[in-house]
């Protein structure tokens, strides 16, 4: 069933592409200088801004299928895992080679295969391929109150797998949890995430559970704004509900510490209050007030999410490759020659990471204006 264009919530679009936005941001701070502390990830415990905005945009996946799963749903069962496992491959696949590029390197003056024993296998992408095949499955065969309960079941067990599996008295340290020592179990230590404090993959395979509860969170809030519609009173519960688990995820946090490595229940508690309410704000703002400024600038990102990322990724390992001198890669020579020359300090390193996201952004206007849309 295709859904009606009366039925499209322009807040859901700006709220997509608003995350991709700061994803980008975020990825990709000037160098010369410290970021400023809200847009840099907590060390371990602890939240910022940063630390919002991937549970933000598997929360913006929820929400899309909430609009599209309605055709999965009375799809016959082949044509809905045919769908979906293709997804869910090609994203993950697409992840994979992004971490894999460029693919050669040069070693003692010969050009080689980079090793893929070597080759981190978890990431953004591989994560948000998993949590919507999870996310998808869910949907297609359990009610709306099974999903809920889905999510409770699936935030305690993590809770307890971490605190009955991890290194005693030190269940919730870094290289002594069970979502580290499962990673190393499965992957190995070449295919584990190296730009830590020591060898730890954010997004890793056991961390990926209470993840999917983020991606539902944003389904369940989809279907409730699609039931309730365009009105103060889907604001308001919204709001409220987005308060009350706000404050669940601090009182749950006192004895599971918030962290988004680690990616702990509180933590997932958190953003899902926080997006509720971003959302809320968003759809009196833009559907109920009408006010369009920005919309179009977000809702260029929203119309091709996985294309403006992968480039923005693709883009950034590009430029440190390349030396421009015998200290600077073509990125670190942009940020300390040009941004902090005119912009010293943390101002500058802000103003290299807008000024990336905006040539990102022209990528997106550029395709949208050619009407190029890339749908997986």
């Amino acid at each position: 069933m295709t859904v009606k264009t009366s039925e499209r919530f322009l807040s859901l679009d700006v709220f997509r592409g608003l995350t991709i936005a700061l994803m980008i941001l975020v990825n990709t701070p000037g160098t010369g200088a410290e970021m400023y502390p809200y847009l840099v990830h907590a060390q371990w415990f602890g939240f910022t801004l940063a630390d919002l905005v991937f549970p933000s945009f598997l929360f913006a996946v929820g929400n899309a299928m909430s609009f599209s799963m309605r055709r999965f749903q009375e799809a016959v069962p082949a044509d809905f895992w045919k769908k979906v496992l293709k997804r869910t491959a090609i994203i993950f696949l697409l992840g994979f080679l992004m971490y894999w590029f460029p693919f050669f390197e040069f070693n003692d003056g010969q050009l080689q295969l980079s090793p893929f024993s070597e080759t981190r296998v978890m990431g953004v992408l591989q994560r948000i391929a998993l949590c919507y095949f999870f996310g998808a499955v869910l949907v297609r065969y359990f009610s709306v109150k099974a999903i809920f309960i889905a999510c409770i079941v699936m935030l305690l067990a993590y809770w307890g797998i971490l605190y009955a599996f991890g290194e005693p008295g030190r269940e919730l340290e870094m290289a002594t949890n069970a979502a580290a020592k499962f990673d190393f179990t499965i992957l190995g230590e070449g295919h584990i995430y190296k730009k830590d404090a020591i060898p730890f993959d954010p997004e890793g395979i056991l961390s990926t559970l209470p993840s999917i509860v983020n991606v539902l969170a944003g389904y369940l809030a989809g279907v409730f704004i699609r039931r309730k519609g365009k009105s103060f009173e889907t604001i308001a519960k919204l709001m409220l509900a987005g308060f009350i688990i706000f404050a669940l995820a601090e009182w749950w946090g006192l004895i599971f510490p918030i962290s988004k490595k680690l990616w702990t229940s509180p933590f997932a508690l958190l953003t899902i209050g926080l997006n509720l309410s971003m959302l809320a704000a968003l759809i009196f703002a833009v559907e109920l007030k009408n006010i369009k400024f920005g919309s179009d600038f977000f809702n260029t990102f929203g119309k091709n999410p996985l294309v403006i990322y992968l480039f923005s990724e693709l883009f950034y390992i590009t430029l440190r490759l390349i030396p421009v001198n015998e200290n600077q890669d073509a990125f670190e020579w942009v940020s300390e020659e040009i941004f902090q020359r005119i912009f010293p300090g943390s101002f500058g390193a802000l103003m290299t990471a807008i000024v990336f996201m905006l040539v990102c952004w022209a990528l997106g206007y550029w395709m949208d204006k050619k009407k190029i849309y890339v749908k997986i």
